[in-house]
C-alpha cells in the first residue's frame, strides 16, 4: 500500500470537508465570539440614494420592476432610479419613458455593452451618496432600501449585500442547489459578522458611490469584484439578510446550469486577474477569499484525487470500505438526478454537489474558450447568486 496514495486520499478528503463543511462551520462559530455585530443600525440616516437597474429588452418586466422600486419606504425626494438600456431593441426604452417622474433617469446606450459598461454609465449619473444595484426580475420588500441604507451611518461599512430569497426548486437536484443557498447566505452572515461577507448578492446591493472603481467591461462578477475592491480600501462588506429580494425564479438546474457556468467562469477570471488578492499583505481577506471562492474550484480535482487514490488502496480492507461508500454516494446522486421530482434529502445532496462541482469543470471550459474579453456574451441578470 502506498504512503503516496494515502497522503492523496486524506489530503483531499480534508481539503473537500473544509472547504464545503469545515469552513461554512469555523465562521459560524468565530461569528459567535466577535464583537462586530451589524444590528446597530441608525434609521434616521437618511442620504440621497440612487437606484441602478442595468436592462436589455426588459419591456415585459420593467414597468413592475419600476413601479417597486418606487413604492419603496424611502423619501422620494432622496431617492432616483438611474435606469440603463443596454442597446434595447425592443419597448424597454418607450415604457420607461412613459413614468414621466423626476425621479427616474434613462440612459440610452446605442450597443449591447454588458452589465458592467452599463454600471460605469451610470454611476456618472448617479446624484445619491449611495448607489443601489438591482435587476429586473427580482422584486425588493418595501422596507429593503431603508435597510440597506442604514447601515451606511457607520464610516467603516463601504458595501451591504441584502438577501436573495427564491422559490423552492421541485426537482431533487434543485433542492440540493436550494440546500446549498441556505448554507451559502449563513455563510455570506457569519463572515460579515467577523469583518467582510466575500462578494455580495447581484439583485440587492449597495455601496459608498465615492468607493467605486469604474469596472472592466468584460466584467463577470461584478458583485464580488466591486466590493472586494471596496475592502481593499479599508472598509467592511457586510450582510443584512433583512435586506430582501425576492426572485420568483426557483433554482431549476436547466436554468442554473447557465447562470453557475458564467460565474464559477467569473471566479476563474477573478482568480488570475486578481492574484495579489490572495496575498496576507495585500488582502486581509486573502483567508477567507481563498475557502469561500477559491477552494470551490478544486472541487472537482479534490474529488478525483480521492477516487482515484483509494483505487489504487483498494487491497486493504479500510479503502475497500470508503470505495464502497464512495460508490454508493455516487450512485446516490445519479438516481437524484434521474429521478427529478423525488424530493429525499438522501437523493437531492448529492445530485446537489455533484451538480454543483460538474459546473466547475464546465466553467472552467467556459473561462478558457472565452478568455478574449471580445468574445464574452454580455449579459444583464444577476449571477453571483451562488
Amino acid at each position: 500500500m502506498s504512503s503516496e496514495n494515502i497522503l492523496i486520499f486524506w489530503t483531499c478528503i480534508i481539503l473537500l470537508t473544509y472547504t464545503f463543511i469545515g469552513y461554512p462551520l469555523l465562521m459560524i462559530v468565530l461569528s459567535r465570539f466577535c464583537k462586530s455585530k451589524i444590528e446597530n443600525k441608525n434609521n434616521i440616516f437618511l442620504p440621497r440614494v440612487s437606484i441602478v437597474l442595468v436592462v436589455y429588452n426588459e419591456a415585459a418586466k420593467i414597468k413592475q420592476r419600476i413601479e417597486n422600486l418606487l413604492s419603496s419606504d424611502y423619501p422620494s425626494q432622496l431617492l432616483e432610479i438611474v435606469v440603463v438600456s443596454d442597446g434595447s431593441n425592443d419597448e424597454t426604452e418607450t415604457i420607461v419613458s412613459t413614468f414621466n417622474h423626476q425621479q427616474i433617469k434613462l440612459v440610452k446606450q446605442d450597443k449591447r455593452s454588458g452589465k458592467p459598461a452599463g454600471i460605469n454609465a451610470a454611476i456618472e449619473h448617479c446624484n445619491g451618496e449611495i448607489v443601489v444595484f438591482c435587476d429586473a426580475r427580482q422584486q425588493f420588500k418595501p422596507d429593503t432600501v431603508c435597510r440597506l441604507v442604514s447601515h451606511f451611518s457607520d464610516d467603516k461599512i463601504g458595501a451591504v449585500s441584502g438577501a436573495l430569497e427564491v422559490n423552492k426548486s421541485s426537482s431533487s437536484v434543485g433542492s440540493g442547489v436550494d440546500l446549498y443557498w441556505k448554507i451559502e447566505k449563513t455563510l455570506r452572515h457569519s463572515e460579515s459578522l467577523i469583518d467582510s461577507c466575500i462578494g455580495c448578492t447581484g439583485a440587492v446591493y449597495a455601496i459608498r458611490k465615492k468607493l467605486f472603481e469604474p469596472l472592466p467591461q468584460d466584467t463577470i462578477l461584478d458583485d464580488v469584484v466591486c466590493p472586494m475592491k471596496i475592502a481593499l480600501k479599508g472598509y467592511r462588506v457586510i450582510y443584512d439578510n433583512s435586506a430582501i429580494a425576492f426572485d420568483p425564479q426557483p433554482l431549476e438546474p436547466e436554468s442554473e446550469k447557465v447562470r453557475k457556468q458564467r460565474t464559477l467562469a467569473g471566479n476563474f477570471q477573478m482568480l488570475f486577474r486578481y492574484p495579489d488578492w490572495c496575498l496576507p499583505f495585500k488582502n486581509r481577506l486573502f483567508w477567507q477569499l481563498i475557502s469561500h471562492k477559491y477552494l470551490r474550484l478544486a472541487g472537482p480535482l479534490l474529488m478525483a484525487g480521492i477516487f482515484i487514490s483509494n483505487i489504487l488502496l483498494l487491497s486493504h480492507p479500510f479503502y475497500k470500505l470508503t470505495f464502497i461508500g464512495q460508490i454508493i454516494f455516487y450512485f446516490l446522486a445519479i438516481l437524484g438526478i434521474i429521478f427529478k421530482r423525488a424530493r429525499l434529502k438522501i437523493l437531492s445532496v448529492p445530485a446537489g454537489f455533484l451538480f454543483l462541482n460538474f459546473q466547475v469543470i464546465s466553467g472552467f471550459i467556459y473561462y478558457i474558450k472565452n478568455r478574449n474579453p471580445q468574445t464574452w456574451k454580455t449579459t444583464n441578470d444577476s449571477l453571483n447568486r451562488v
